[in-house]
């Protein structure tokens, strides 16, 4: 589910707990609001603040870590094929063919990052584990002809192992890290929250509309959460920018 739509429910579900409220409280009898009462509410809805904000910190704690370990990943493959390029260099003039594919392979690594939408393109996919698949074929059909050039073949062949390890890893974080039912339940304690504001909420326009903005702002907030935890895709998307960076010094 995008997280546009999240965002939108979640909104529903808290501004429609205020709606709640205020028509309980214009349809209960007003012995249900005595001092009392009142007193135990508060408590109530201060429970459920603290509960919500701890949810919502962890949730955020969560996401953010997410994304800064999406980014170090696409960081650290521009650093190993920049790396392997420069040790394919050492190694001499015969490995010119092996730097075109590792060209091509960080180009490919870019469209398919670019092209993400959620679900990995099969065709993309396919391509990707071409390219990488001729590279290591290219290295692995060196012959060396002395230690150090053996000792940059054995680098070269280390660090397209990373790279593929580094690849692999993140495209399996693409799930979201934030469990369905941690959501479900940050939505029901909100809805709850609002509907006790209703209950001490006289029926009027700007009531409505202070509860409207308010459950507008949780919305966005989990909007946020949601678009951070899905790095590749939507709004937020991390940026291509290191391998790009790595595609104008590979080949030269």
């Amino acid at each position: 589910m995008k997280p546009t739509t999240i965002s939108l429910i979640v909104f529903a579900c808290v501004f429609g707990g205020a709606i709640v409220g205020i028509l309980l409280r214009m349809t209960l009898p007003e012995r249900h609001f005595g001092a009392e009462a009142k007193d135990v509410i508060r408590l109530s809805l201060g429970l459920i603040t603290t509960m919500n904000a701890l949810v919502l910190g962890l949730m955020i704690s969560t996401a953010m870590s997410s994304y800064d370990a999406k980014r170090a990943l696409v960081a650290q493959m521009a650093a190993d094929t920049i790396l392997a390029d420069r040790s394919l260099t050492l190694y001499g003039s015969e490995t010119k063919e092996a730097r075109n594919a590792l060209h091509d392979l960080v180009a490919s690594l870019i469209e398919q990052i670019q092209s993400l939408r959620g679900d990995l393109p099969k065709n993309q996919s396919s391509k990707v584990k071409a390219d990488a698949a001729d590279f290591y074929q290219m290295v692995r059909r060196l012959s060396p002809r002395g230690d150090e050039q053996k000792t940059l073949k054995a680098e070269v062949l280390r660090i397209s192992l990373e790279v593929a390890q580094v690849r692999a890893a993140a495209l399996t974080q693409q799930a979201s890290s934030i469990p369905v039912l941690f959501l479900v339940v940050l939505v029901f304690w909100l809805a709850m929250l609002f509907a006790g504001y209703g209950l001490f909420a006289p029926p009027n326009l700007t009531v409505l509309a202070t509860l409207c903005i308010c459950a507008l702002s949780v919305s966005a907030a989990v909007f946020v959460v949601i678009e951070m935890d899905e790095a590749f895709t939507g709004v937020m998307r991390l940026s291509s920018e290191p391998l790009s960076n790595a595609l104008t010094v590979i080949g030269r």
